[in-house]
């Protein structure tokens, strides 16, 4: 192999880092453990497929406020069915 390759190239005249700084800083907040459990809530109930309604209302008044958001009945049907669908004439919904 040649050694052109791996020649090393330094900058011309005096470098000094005086200080670096990150592209992006993270909006810090800080530590609760009210907010780790409702994080925990959320993450088990949409592992189990039930769906958070107040994140949909929330949605819904954000993105389309002149739709009128469905009750939270309807809701969570809607999210059953779409996650068990059946077909014409049978009542199969869950698994289990």
């Amino acid at each position: 192999m040649s050694d052109a390759i791996y020649q090393v190239r330094r900058p011309q005249g005096k470098w000094q880092i005086i200080r670096c700084h990150p592209a992006a800083t993270p909006a810090s907040r800080a530590f609760s453990w009210r907010g780790l459990w409702r994080g925990l809530q959320q993450c088990f109930r949409l592992m189990v497929g039930v769906q958070d309604y107040q994140k949909y209302l929330q949605y819904m008044r954000q993105q389309h406020p002149d739709q009128l958001p469905m009750n939270e009945r309807d809701f969570h049907r809607y999210c059953l069915d779409a996650r068990f669908p059946s077909q014409a004439g049978k009542l199969g919904k869950c698994p289990c």
